[in-house]
């Protein structure tokens, strides 16, 4: 079973994605459970709380099948005392405030080392980060998500990921969300037929990218997909989603995935650019189950 759906809004509250959810035919979601551009929002109300459980259970999505997403603000490894402090503090609410709504995973994405600190300490940075925030909350997966490596930002190898693991205390409460555009951006090229990806970031080929990450980071680790089409080439390192066979993938890797039996019960979530036909792709995704 796997749990096909979008990120949809949660505008008037956090109880209305489930609704936004079902009407376009998703059996899985993602939201944001606060304004993804503001550090702080007011608590989350003892009544949306109880809405969103409500609605939940009314259309049948568990924690397993849905994925919210943090604040793009936030930065793990931001290389000042300030920008580190705020970030660990906003990261530990977005925790808490899935945790009150009864969800078991936070999708998020590394950290940037913004050219002033080096790779490995800021690795560092966001793994001492993701602990500092498991410690102070329950329950609630950090799921750190593949990034394109735009600019400065890291998590774009694998090896970033296996790097924040090795260094999280408490192994259970890890994952990590695979981007389709972002993997193939940073050069996992999932059309290739060859073992190595052109620009030497990972292997290539469907099958290739699967094994060596299960090789590198564990699939057991795999909490959930971001399915999107890539405007740029395997390799730019610009991270541009596109619809679904609308781009340079295509629909062979989407047609993959689906038949996967590997990649069984966690969310497929859909960042494709238009909103308007999420219910048409994914009813072509659960076509191809």
């Amino acid at each position: 079973m796997k749990y096909i759906g979008a990120h949809v809004s949660a505008s008037g509250g956090v109880e209305n994605a489930p609704l936004n959810a079902h009407e376009i035919g998703a059996t899985g979601f993602a939201l944001f459970t606060k304004n993804q551009k503001q550090w702080t929002a007011p608590p989350l109300k003892e009544e949306s709380i109880a809405l969103f459980k409500e609605r939940c259970q009314m259309y049948g999505y568990t924690p397993s099948s849905i994925l919210p997403h943090d604040s793009y603000l936030i930065n793990l490894g931001h290389p000042s005392d300030e920008g580190l402090s705020k970030s660990r503090a906003a990261f530990t609410d977005e925790l808490s405030r899935c945790a009150e709504l009864g969800l078991d995973r936070l999708n998020f994405h590394p950290g940037s080392h913004l050219n002033e600190i080096s790779v490995d300490e800021c690795l560092l940075r966001i793994a001492e980060s993701i602990n500092i925030g498991l410690d102070r909350t329950k329950g609630v997966i950090a799921v750190l998500e593949n990034t394109a490596g735009q600019g400065s930002n890291l998590g774009f190898k694998f090896e970033h990921l296996a790097q924040i693991i090795d260094r999280v205390e408490d192994k259970s409460r890890v994952g990590v969300c695979i981007d389709t555009c972002h993997a193939f951006a940073a050069g996992y090229d999932w059309n290739g037929a060859g073992a190595q990806s052109l620009f030497g970031s990972g292997a290539s080929g469907y099958e290739n990218i699967i094994e060596e990450f299960d090789r590198i980071v564990g699939l057991k680790y795999l909490k959930g997909m971001h399915l999107n089409d890539a405007k740029k080439e395997a390799g730019s390192r610009v991270d541009r989603h596109e619809s679904l066979g609308a781009g340079l993938i295509g629909l062979g890797l989407f047609k993959s995935l689906m038949k996967d039996s590997r990649l069984d019960g966690i969310p497929f979530i859909l960042e494709t650019p238009n909103p308007d036909i999420w219910n048409e792709e994914i009813a072509m995704l659960k076509s191809w189950m």
